[in-house]
């Protein structure tokens, strides 16, 4: 057998929330092509909020402008989240998130 590879194009865009100058909280959005669809899909990684800022809706918008930055791009939105994260399970679906499937990993 013989496996083929080739490089595909994706981009990344970094949201960052800020106040009085300092970074609060910030997101990332993932843009990844394949072969089986005609647009891309996106991944929502790493949304974070410094501890003293969280509770004050900044996680949630950030979260909103990543998913008004997809809808035009992307069939779909993928957001991931450990399971001891009920909070971010809560905000996610509140979204319009659907809990789908299960994530497997490996870290290297």
């Amino acid at each position: 057998m013989l496996i083929k590879k080739r490089l595909i194009k994706s981009n990344g865009i970094r949201f960052s929330a800020q106040i009085n100058g300092k970074e609060v909280g910030r997101a990332y959005l993932y843009v990844l092509f394949n072969d089986l669809h005609p647009k891309p899909f996106g991944l929502l990684e790493d949304v974070f909020v410094e501890e003293e800022f969280r509770g004050k809706g900044i996680g949630t918008s950030l979260t909103k402008a990543v998913i008004e930055e997809a809808k035009p791009l992307c069939y779909k939105l993928i957001a991931t989240s450990r399971y001891y994260r009920p909070a971010v399970h809560q905000l996610y679906q509140g979204l319009g998130f659907m809990h789908w499937g299960k994530e497997f990993r490996i870290d290297f």
